[in-house]
Parts: C-alpha cells; structure tokens; sequence
C-alpha cells in the first residue's frame, strides 16, 4: 500500500508539489482529539482502483484498521506503520485514507490520485481510499495538528472506535493495537 509519488518527470513533480502546498496551505487547524469510544464520521472517498465507499458503513461486520494521512509527509509514518503491522502478520483488513480538506481538492483530485498511482503497484490501489469532498470533516474529527503523524483508528464491526494513536509510530502503541485487534 505504498502512497509514495515516484515520478520521472522533474517538472511534473514540481508541480505537483507546488499544488499539494496550495492545497494544503487554505486548511484549518483543528487540536488534536482522543476519538475513542466515538463512531467514525460518516463520509465517502473512492479507492484508487475506482469504488466508491461509504464510510464506516462498508467496514461493517469485522474490525478494520485505517492510517490516516493529511498531508504527503505522513506518508513516512504510515509505511512505518504498514511495515509493522506486516511484520507482526495482522490478518485484519487496513487501509490508507489520504484525507484532504480546503476549498479546492475536488478539481485536483484526478491529478492526485493519478500521481499516486504512479508510485503504488496495481495491486494495491483498492486498499487506498481517497476522502476529498469529506476530507474536512474527518480532520476536524481527529485534529490535525502535527499533521506529519498517521491517525492510526481500529473500528470495531460497528464502525465505533475502540483504538485511536496520532503519535507517530513506534512499537508499543503497535503492540497495542495488536492486542486490541486480536481480543
């Protein structure tokens, strides 16, 4: 599930990078929350393969791990993360939601998701969801201060919240989440 932009074209990467700061420069700022025992927000993104998903509906039934990035940087802490869980052999289904808010994200979203796809295998493109028309509302639910660090959320089958971690990685908050995934 990797997110990384890996492009050729130098001009192609600057410019992308230019329209993330513009992009992310109009946010809000909003402190950061403990959402624990709170259902997760209803809202909707589309996979990079093309579905649609109505969130947490479409998790409903088993516990599902989302890493939730706002800005590229968070990349980093995501993959750490994503290692992590691969190395212990989680079973349980994770996804990325690169959650993007301010005014103008939907006319850019092809462009972003594209560049994206370039630098994620295929096969991997269903388990990123991106959240652009929502984007604020999730961020406004969690806080985005230090926006570097991943919002690590597991849901239980009914979308409630039962682990939440904005830290930035390391391994006893894995360890952790582990034991409430397994329980």
């Amino acid at each position: 599930m990797k997110s990384l932009l890996l492009i050729k074209n130098p001009l192609k990467l600057t410019s992308l990078m230019a329209l993330w700061v513009l992009l992310t420069a109009c946010s809000t700022t909003y402190q950061n929350k403990d959402v624990v025992g709170d259902s997760f927000p209803s809202v909707s993104g589309n996979s990079l393969s093309g579905q649609a998903y109505s969130m947490p509906q479409d998790f409903a039934g088993e516990k599902t791990i989302l890493l939730i990035g706002y800005v590229q940087n968070a990349q980093f802490d995501i993959d750490r993360w994503l290692i992590g869980l691969d190395m212990k052999g989680v079973t349980k289904k994770v996804y990325e939601l690169p959650t993007i808010a301010g005014m103008f994200p939907q006319f850019f979203s092809t462009q972003i998701d594209q560049g994206m796809r370039q630098g994620i295998p295929k096969s991997l493109w269903g388990g990123v969801i991106t959240i652009y028309d929502d984007g604020e509302t999730v961020q406004q639910w969690t806080g985005n201060t230090n926006p570097n660090n991943a919002r690590v959320v597991v849901l239980d089958e009914n979308g409630k919240v039962i682990y939440f971690y904005d830290q930035g990685f390391a391994v006893t908050p894995l360890n952790e989440l582990l034991a409430i995934v397994n329980a």
